[in-house]
């Protein structure tokens, strides 16, 4: 099938790789020539495992294209999907400018048949604005609306493991029109996704709206599950429990489960935050106050600054001279993503102490140093007690404590004694609780978790 993809940024480029890896001619469109450029060029603009690999794969067998030219992507696509980001508007909403002027850009363009997808995120209520952009665009024209149908269809990617999830979905949620357009378009997206369902049916058809609000919903769920736990472990911390323990015990009831209930620093990254505070916003709209999302918001910024308040609590507030070595700095492990990461709130709250920084992290170093820049825009002074080096052994090097920020799978199992013997003082600030406080114990090693009897 021909498909365009409109919007080259994490969400497009994954479709798109992905949608040519099952032999779809795909045809990827973005405004920024910058991008284009690098992805023309071989390389690709985000980390992300595995993906680089495919689009290689597929740019050489013919499958898969990079351009800017908006009327070729239009001309191309029977499915054009607008993968555009929504970034949080100064309210918290939705910003759907992006989403719209590709729309509209659609609308100006076409001149057959066209289903257009929704796979941004986006609120209840867009893909009416998407189809009215649209219709507008070909009645300027005098061409019959009825030459488009706008399907919902959110994506459901886990950054680290977005390809994976693609190519093996847990679900495919599909929304359309009840109209003779709507059930044409359900069924070239039944025949697109035909591929994924091979093993066993994944797809789920409703109307758009749920399926809008199945997106949001599902981000939510699974961030108040993290801030949930998060609050249990401070309690945990308060009365001498143990979180992993707790975690154990109720991971086990088949009715709650394992998933999202670690506890940490808090969530970060270019979904939850931005979509429970879109949630809340578009419930405010039609008159409802989501109590439980505004609690959950409100537990996890609190998160971020966990680790300063045990380092301050050990260290006392006046942290000149002291220095910190800081392991991770993504929001999560496997991506270079440094939206909302716990880890800029860290830094700027010890250097405000007076502490010097000294960080690594296998991915997110070239990411780092451009999201400092501008953190300490207006403190320069503040950003030179900021290092970042390449080995993380380096960084501990004469430093009073380690903090751990990111759980990537290198800092698992260090070389505890190497560890020490580099450390000024053998002290870990453990904000994932990576290790076992008995054996940081038997190793003569202070350490500090999220709810760990420390």
């Amino acid at each position: 099938m021909k498909v365009t993809i409109i919007g080259s940024g994490y969400v497009g480029l994954v479709t798109g790789a992905c949608l040519a890896e099952q032999g779809n001619n795909v045809f990827c469109v973005d405004v920024d020539p910058k991008k284009i450029e690098i992805l023309n060029s071989g390389s690709v603009p985000i980390y992300e495992p595995g993906l680089k690999e495919m689009i290689e794969r597929n740019r050489a067998a013919g499958r898969l294209q990079f351009s800017t030219d908006i009327a070729a992507s239009v001309a191309h696509g029977d499915i054009q999907f607008i993968a555009v980001g929504t970034p949080p508007d100064e309210d918290g909403s939705a910003d759907l400018q992006y989403v719209v002027a590709a729309a509209r850009n659609i609308g100006r363009h076409m001149t057959t048949p066209k289903v257009i997808v929704d796979k941004s995120t986006v609120p209840v209520g867009t893909a009416d604005k998407v189809g009215a952009a649209i219709v507008e665009e070909l009645q300027k024209r005098s061409l019959s609306p009825e030459l488009c149908s706008v399907v919902s269809n959110p994506e459901f990617l886990k950054e680290g493991a977005a390809v994976e999830d693609f190519m093996r979905p847990d679900r495919i949620v599909i929304g359309t029109q009840n109209t003779p357009a709507g059930l044409r378009a359900k069924e070239q997206m039944r025949k697109l996704y035909a591929p994924f369902n091979r093993n066993h049916e994944r797809t789920y058809y409703m109307d758009v709206k749920s399926a809008e609000l199945t997106k949001y919903a599902a981000n939510a769920m699974l961030a108040t599950r993290i801030s949930f736990m998060n609050e249990l472990a401070n309690l945990a911390d308060l009365v001498g429990a143990d979180i992993e323990a707790v975690r154990q015990g109720i991971g086990s009831d088949s009715r709650i489960g394992y998933g999202f209930l670690y506890s940490g620093t808090g969530y970060g990254g270019s979904c939850f935050p931005k979509d429970v505070s879109a949630l809340s916003k578009t419930a405010i709209e039609h008159g409802r106050d989501l109590k439980i999302l505004d609690a959950v918001e409100a537990v996890n910024e609190a998160q971020k600054y966990i680790l300063v308040e045990k380092i301050e609590k050990r260290f006392g507030s006046d942290l000149k001279g002291k220095k910190f070595a800081m392991w991770g700095l993504a929001f999560k492990p496997n991506t270079d993503d440094m939206r909302e990461a716990p880890s800029r709130v860290i830094i700027q709250e010890l250097v405000k102490r007076g502490a010097q920084i000294v960080a690594h992290d296998p991915v997110a170093m070239p990411e780092t140093k451009h999201c400092l820049e501008m953190d300490f825009k207006g403190n320069p002074e503040g950003l030179k007690q900021v290092t970042l080096v390449d080995d993380p052994m380096a960084a501990t090097q004469d430093a009073d404590a380690l903090v751990i920020v990111t759980e990537w799978k290198a800092f698992h199992s260090p070389d505890f004694e190497l560890l020490k013997a580099k450390l000024k003082n053998p002290i870990i600030f453990d904000g994932r609780n990576l290790y076992e406080p008995q054996a940081m114990q038997e190793l003569g090693i202070e350490y500090q978790g999220i709810g760990r009897h420390n």
